[in-house]
C-alpha cells in the first residue's frame, strides 16, 4: 500500500472472527490493528471486579477512575492495560462478554472511548473492528466490511477457541451466549450493531481461515483502489 493514511472498518456479530481476521489482515498490510472489543471488555472487566451490574447507571461513576491503554509488543500483538495492569488474558474470560455488551450499551461509556478510537485512526493507517466502527466511530472509513457467519458456525468456532484456552463449555451453552449477545448488541439504544449502507458483506460460514483472510484482503485492496 502507499504512504497515505487510510482506515478499514470491520463490523459484525460476536464470534464472526473479526479480531482474528482483522489482526491477520493488518499484519499482511503492515498497518495497525485496533481491537475495540478489547477496550469495552476492559471496562466490563473493571465493572465485574467491582461487583456492579454492567447495565446500571452507576457504571458511569467508575469511568473517571479508569485509564485504558493499548500497547503493542515486539510481536505486534495488542495488549490491554487497565490502570497500568495487563488484563489481556482476564478480559477474554467467557463471563466478561456480557459485561462488555452491557457497558457498551451505555452512551456515556461510548462517548468516553470515542475520541480515543478516532485519534488512533488519525495517527496511522488502521484496521479497526467492533460493532459500530463503520456506522459511528469511523463513518468516513476508506473501506467498510460487515463480517458475519451463521450463528451455529460462530458457536462452533467459539467453542473450539474456548477449548484451546483451557476453558471449555458445552455447545448449547456457547450457542445461547452468542444468541444473547447478538440480541443485546442489535437492540441497544446507543449505536446498535448494524451493517453500514456502504459496507461489503463477507460471510465466512463456508470458508476456512485462509479463504476468509484472502476474501477480506481482496475487499480491502479493491476498496482502496476505487
Amino acid at each position: 500500500m502507499d504512504e497515505k493514511i487510510y482506515s478499514v472498518a470491520v463490523d459484525g456479530p460476536s464470534g464472526a472472527g473479526k479480531s482474528t481476521l482483522a489482526k491477520a489482515a493488518a499484519a499482511r498490510l503492515g498497518i495497525v490493528y485496533v481491537d475495540t472489543g478489547a477496550i469495552y471488555r476492559s471496562i466490563g472487566y473493571a465493572v465485574f471486579r467491582r461487583g456492579l451490574d454492567p447495565k446500571d447507571a452507576a457504571v458511569t461513576s467508575v469511568l473517571p477512575e479508569l485509564t485504558i491503554e493499548m500497547r503493542y509488543g515486539t510481536d505486534g500483538l495488542q495488549r490491554m492495560y487497565l490502570n497500568g495492569e495487563d488484563v489481556t488474558e482476564e478480559i477474554r474470560r467467557p463471563e466478561i462478554s456480557l459485561y462488555a455488551s452491557g457497558v457498551s450499551a451505555i452512551g456515556e461509556v461510548r462517548a468516553f472511548l470515542l475520541q480515543m478510537q478516532r485519534d488512533l485512526a488519525k495517527k496511522s493507517s488502521v484496521i479497526m473492528d467492533g460493532r459500530d466502527i463503520g456506522t459511528v466511530v469511523l463513518p468516513d472509513a476508506d473501506v467498510k466490511i460487515y463480517l458475519t457467519a451463521s450463528v451455529e458456525m460462530r458457536a462452533k468456532r467459539r467453542m473450539l477457541e474456548l477449548e484451546q484456552r483451557g476453558t471449555p463449555q458445552p455447545f448449547d451453552e456457547v450457542l445461547r451466549q452468542i444468541e444473547d449477545r447478538d440480541w443485546a448488541d442489535m437492540h441497544r439504544d446507543v449505536a446498535p450493531l448494524r451493517q453500514a449502507e456502504d459496507a461489503v458483506v463477507v460471510d465466512t460460514s463456508s470458508l476456512d481461515f485462509e479463504e476468509s483472510l484472502d476474501r477480506l484482503l481482496t475487499v480491502i485492496r479493491e476498496g482502496l483502489t476505487h
